[in-house]
């Protein structure tokens, strides 16, 4: 299996994605169509934004490629095949490890901006921010926007009354798999949902440079395993170099970019020889190794991915941004 198509089922399997959503907690059948509170309108009972527990457990309608409205179990609906005796089925999943709050609708309470991915069984994976309020003491999607097929969060924030996304997607000359534009989209909560009043520009290009200038450090050294918070792991990148911390050492290696978007080789490095004993010896010696395996970088949903082959093996490790007020590594 070539290289390309690793990234694309890593896409697929780590994102599955959704459409037009509309989630309520079961039972609940009140919506801004039917009666529901609107944005700017007050929001009943006053409490915090809904959790990602709860969210969990919502109901969803309107979604792409799936008729009728779904309930979600631990986060994960899953439908009937296609076609008697088919594989492929329709599939909804609440992205993990994603929760935004902020006031989008004015009424001077948060409201949670989750993930939601879907997919029809083929081969589009579409993902979507989902704003979701607590409204009548019921759990109530308010609006949902497409971000669209296979594109690839890089950082998202609400602020001033906005939601705002940079996102990596395809452009004219990517291939679906390996998205490569950069572009920042900002929308507002009005009543006919998630609206965006401009149409946003490209801004770039995908390269090693748009790694630059943040502290990453490292929280999952593979989609379903999390890395302890001690002995801590970090990279930074600066031009055709990245270094760190590996838990014991410092380290540095090579970046060389390749010919398709987030493509990447990492050559000769170093690191400093100090002896450590386990855990910190142990998780030197993982990083280090699968850090020499990585082919491929992106981002889930604001987190670095780095993507890497160790004997025969395939993973992700996932970094999240140093905020301003963690500690940043000497």
């Amino acid at each position: 299996m070539n290289r390309v198509t690793r990234w694309a089922r890593l896409v697929v399997m780590l994102l599955a994605v959704p459409a037009a959503i509309a989630c309520q907690t079961p039972g609940d059948t009140t919506s801004p169509a039917d009666g529901g509170a609107r944005a700017g309108e007050p929001s009943g009972e006053p409490g915090p934004p809904p959790s990602l527990d709860e969210v969990a457990s919502a109901t969803c309608r309107g979604l792409e490629g799936v008729a009728g409205p779904v309930t979600l179990v631990s986060g994960r609906w899953q439908g009937e095949p296609l076609a008697p005796g088919a594989a492929s089925r329709p599939v909804v999943e609440l992205v993990r490890d994603f929760r935004l709050e902020g006031d989008l609708d004015g009424d001077g309470d948060d409201e949670a901006v989750v993930g939601l991915s879907s997919s029809s069984g083929g081969s589009g994976t579409f993902l979507h921010l989902a704003v979701v309020d607590r409204r009548n003491g019921r759990v109530e999607n308010v609006a949902t926007v497409l971000l669209g097929n296979r594109v690839q969060v890089r950082g998202a924030k609400v602020g001033g009354g906005r939601l705002v996304v940079d996102l990596v997607q395809a452009g004219p000359e990517d291939a679906m798999c390996c998205p490569g534009e950069l572009i920042t989209r900002s929308f507002q909560l009005g009543a006919g949902g998630l609206e965006e009043p401009a149409t946003a520009a490209p801004t770039g290009r995908l390269g090693l440079d748009t790694l630059e200038g943040v502290e990453w450090v490292l929280r999952r050294w593979a989609w379903d395993e999390q890395a302890a918070a001690e002995p801590e792991v970090t990279l930074r990148v600066e031009g055709d170099r990245i270094s760190g911390s590996n838990g014991c050492n410092r380290y540095f290696a090579e970046a060389t970019a390749g010919a398709s978007p987030g493509d990447v080789t990492l050559g000769p490095g170093g690191a400093t020889k100090m002896f450590c004993p386990d855990p910190a010896g142990a998780v030197e010696t993982r990083f280090m190794s699968q850090l020499h395996g990585v082919t491929k970088y992106g981002f889930m949903m604001g987190r670095l991915a780095l993507t890497y082959e160790v004997d025969g093996e395939h993973g992700t490790m996932l970094f999240d941004p140093r905020t301003p007020g963690d500690a940043a590594t000497p």
